[in-house]
């Protein structure tokens, strides 16, 4: 393993606590996360040339607390930090708890709690974030130090939500990294398909969670949501970059360990905790595709009955869109129509909204109809490879 293989396997592991840790003791969120990426830059030209550390989290905390000397001299309790700091310190779970909290407390806009939880917590650089997002980095930079800025000034408490405050704010959490899986499994722009290293960071964060905290069914069913789409990702593209639709994936290349593993953390959760959420629904939808030995065999009655019980959890125009689609396959094309008008006003500039309709036109003998809808598809994409699937099917 190479030098720097080995300093982004370290920072991924373990920069949270590090930061954790030096915020609880100098009490200062933007100084503890400077301190420890000031001490990943060191490594960067330290060890190659010095060779890589017996401990290297421990030589990384070191450097970091020794750089934190400075920033104690310039406060009035400098002496009792000191020595504080000077102790053995283990950087605990709880450090790594906050720091996610925080990262992604309301206060904050969304873009900001992403990219602040991308740096601090995963340990990215501001060149790094920018390259996932196809952002410039000072449009980063600037991004995260008006989040830290705001944790100081507004007063954000570096803490565990109380029990009474843990749901709403795990809620936000979870859809910080939700926003991030989705972002990278099909990508919002024009530059690029889908990107691997946002989905690995969304996979990395949920599984970090659940192992702090392991009883909070809706992290196991994201990390179960991650990991089945995860497993179909060798089978979603064609070897130059064209998407191939769920119906038409070659099933053998998909990871069934994988989806084994995903599935029973799915059911175990769920005889845990018998009232399921908004993410346990979507993996139960998602473990039935991965189940399905071939595309005729789904289960679109099952997966009619999860769409329902999302709706009456999350009744997005989104949501109902895909129990649509679920009706149609059930019910047929004709009764499902009828539903979409209803949905016509909310997702108009939704670009799936119009593929969907033009699929049911289609298999209406529509053809005219179906083509229409197509063009507006089209028109509405910003991602290559769903716009290269509807110029296919226009083409056709």
């Amino acid at each position: 393993m190479s030098t720097e293989d080995e300093l982004a396997r370290v920072v991924r592991d373990h920069a949270s606590q590090l930061a954790g840790a030096l915020v609880s003791l100098l009490g200062d969120f933007s100084a503890a996360e400077d301190l420890v990426q000031d001490a990943v830059e060191i490594a960067l030209w330290r060890w190659p040339v010095e060779g890589i550390p017996e401990r290297p989290d421990a030589w990384l905390f070191t450097v970091a607390r020794r750089r934190g000397f400075d920033v104690l001299r310039r406060q009035q309790n400098y002496r009792a930090k000191l020595a504080q700091l000077q102790l053995p310190v283990q950087p605990a779970a709880d450090d790594r708890l906050r720091l996610i909290f925080t990262c992604c407390h309301p206060a904050l806009a969304r873009e900001a709690q992403i990219a602040l939880t991308l740096r601090v917590v995963c340990g990215l650089t501001t060149a790094q974030i920018a390259a996932a997002f196809l952002a410039s980095e000072s449009a980063v930079a600037q991004r995260i130090t008006r989040a830290k800025r705001k944790i100081t000034e507004a007063g954000i408490p570096y803490r565990i939500p109380r029990d009474d405050e843990l749901p709403d704010r795990l809620t936000e959490v979870l859809t910080v990294i939700y926003l991030l899986f989705n972002e990278g499994y099909l990508s919002s722009t024009a530059d690029r398909v889908h990107s691997r290293d946002l989905v690995d960071d969304a996979e990395w964060l949920t599984a970090l969670l659940h192992g702090l905290l392991p009883n909070e069914p809706e992290i196991a069913g994201l990390l179960a949501l991650i990991r089945l789409h995860r497993a179909r990702t060798a089978a979603r593209f064609t070897t130059t970059g064209e998407l191939i639709l769920l119906e038409d994936q070659d099933r053998v290349r998909w990871d069934h360990a994988a989806i084994a593993d995903a599935t029973t953390l799915l059911t175990r959760t769920a005889r845990r905790h018998r009232a399921p959420g908004p993410y346990q629904l979507q993996a139960a939808i998602a473990a039935c595709h991965s189940e399905a030995p071939i595309w005729a065999a789904t289960d679109w009655e099952q997966i009619l009955v999860l769409y329902d019980m999302l709706l009456t959890l999350q009744p997005t125009p989104v949501a109902r869109l895909h129990r649509a689609i679920a009706f149609a396959y059930v019910n047929g094309p004709q009764a499902a129509l009828s539903q979409l008008d209803e949905l016509s006003t909310d997702l108009q500039a939704y670009p799936l909204f119009h593929a969907t309709q033009a699929q049911f036109f289609r298999d209406l003998g529509r053809d005219a109809e179906a083509d229409a809808a197509n063009h507006r598809a089209a028109d509405l994409t910003t991602n290559p490879a769903q716009l290269g699937l509807l110029q296919e099917r226009l083409a056709q």
